[in-house]
């Protein structure tokens, strides 16, 4: 089975692109490229809000998780959502947003690849659908809904862009 992603006869040959070309995987690892902030939109997706519990649950520091929770709420993956106890001062809780939303399929294959390769004797949780309790896996699927192995991918110039461009 082949992983390579074929290129467009469009693209030209890879070596041409240089550095400067637009890519969203790298632009996506700019974003998320600490293993703690991948830690805290994981815990996010677990139901955590508020500091402390991004704190306890990662295992991270204070400076550390205020810091990484600062930038994913610059970049728009959460939101601060005033909150207060009785008898408190109002604080911030963190929430998911559309945009961090969508990140759940990339944790999730993230999840299903550690499972694969590196808990081979299965991790010690696992992701399943609440209405059936079969595993939970991504998959790669067109727009028209068809699966697509990856011998049937293809990189070519995004035609949004380029009717923009015109």
């Amino acid at each position: 089975m082949s992983t390579t992603i074929q290129m467009s006869e469009e693209l030209g040959p890879r070596s041409g692109w240089g550095k400067a070309i637009e890519c969203p995987m790298a632009s996506m690892f700019e974003i998320l490229g600490t293993k703690t902030s991948y830690l805290i939109m994981r815990e996010a997706f677990y139901g955590a809000t508020r500091f402390e519990e991004f704190v306890e649950r990662t295992g991270i520091s204070e400076p550390v998780a205020a810091a990484r929770l600062r930038e994913l709420t610059a970049e728009g993956l959460l939101e601060k959502v005033p909150y207060r106890e009785p008898g408190q001062r109002t604080r911030s809780a963190y929430e998911l947003t559309e945009k961090g939303s969508d990140l759940l399929p990339v944790l999730v294959a993230m999840m299903r690849w550690g499972d694969r390769w590196l808990f081979t004797n299965g991790a010690r949780v696992e992701l399943t659908h609440a209405d059936c309790g079969a595993q939970v896996h991504t998959e790669l699927r067109c727009d028209a809904g068809h699966p697509v192995p990856t011998d049937e991918l293809e990189l070519g110039l995004n035609p949004r862009r380029l009717r923009a461009a015109r």
